[in-house]
């Protein structure tokens, strides 16, 4: 359904000529969440707070649903319907606790370092499973995108400031915390979930648990090289040039699907309210 006449001039936190815009309309991004998740389960007290709150084995795909709809409707919804969803995750968050392995403390998930950690790694790994897809982004582009995911780091309570903005401190976030990163039981377990989810209905009889399983392997090609070796893997060159090209062909597979089967609720609705208000 289209949005209400008086949200025709709202083009959200971002509109049409923000790299958000352009890069989230990728369907190559399902891989890059994926990825995201490969990372994010190397932080020993982030996967603990995941797997002490999360009922993700028992329904993981609407946990995927559920993320998906709120980083679309961020992205692509209106001004309130961006500060709504962001204000209904912060809600479920503030409830949250759990224990850390190590210490057996208890803490809170909206401690800003692990909002901090969960964002950094949704945004570089969406991004960079875009551009090693082949997405043309120049090093400018980068930038602005990394600056525009500030305002979606703000929704969830973290203060813009204190999010890298940029490739170059991006980088430099991954190089203070990679000493902080390891294998965990937890994380371990949430990695080899990840391979073999069960897929809805009778899927998992199909070749499309092969497809899937394709496209797990894509996320963890995709890892950076230091990843991969926390989680016992190969760091290669050649597997960076393997997961690039194959990153290639898939999105030259999921061009051919026709925009209306691709093109999420949100993102229809937002480019209606761009069309009405450029002819306004």
């Amino acid at each position: 359904m289209g949005d209400d006449a008086g949200t025709v001039g709202d083009l959200g936190l971002f509109g049409p000529g923000s790299v958000s815009w352009r890069l989230y309309a990728e369907p190559i991004l399902l891989v890059g969440g994926l990825r995201a998740l490969y990372l994010q389960a190397l932080h020993p007290v982030a996967v603990a707070g995941v797997a002490q709150n999360s009922d993700y084995k028992g329904d993981p795909w609407g946990r995927l649903r559920r993320t998906s709809d709120f980083i679309a409707t961020v992205v692509y919804g209106t001004t309130e319907q961006a500060r709504a969803a962001g204000r209904r995750v912060q809600a479920i968050h503030r409830r949250m606790r759990a224990i850390d392995p190590v210490t057996g403390e208890f803490f809170r998930i909206d401690d800003p370092d692990l909002l901090r950690w969960v964002h950094v790694t949704e945004v570089e790994s969406f991004l960079t499973t875009a551009v090693r897809a082949g997405l043309g982004l120049g090093p400018e582009e980068i930038d602005r995108y990394y600056d525009e995911q500030r305002r979606c780091a703000e929704l969830v309570g973290l203060d813009p400031a204190s999010v890298p903005g940029s490739a170059a401190e991006v980088e430099r976030y991954y190089e203070d915390i990679r000493p902080h990163l390891r294998l965990t039981r937890d994380s371990a377990d949430a990695a080899l979930f990840l391979v073999a989810p069960p897929l809805p209905g009778r899927l998992g009889l199909t070749p499309i648990r092969l497809a899937y399983t394709g496209i797990a392997a894509l996320a963890i090609g995709l890892l950076p090289p230091w990843a991969r070796r926390r989680y016992g893997l190969p760091g290669l060159p050649t597997t960076d040039l393997t997961a690039g090209l194959s990153a290639r062909a898939l999105r030259a597979a999921l061009a051919m699907i026709p925009p209306s089967m691709r093109m999420s609720p949100q993102r229809r609705d937002a480019l209606e309210r761009a069309r009405a208000a450029a002819t306004s």
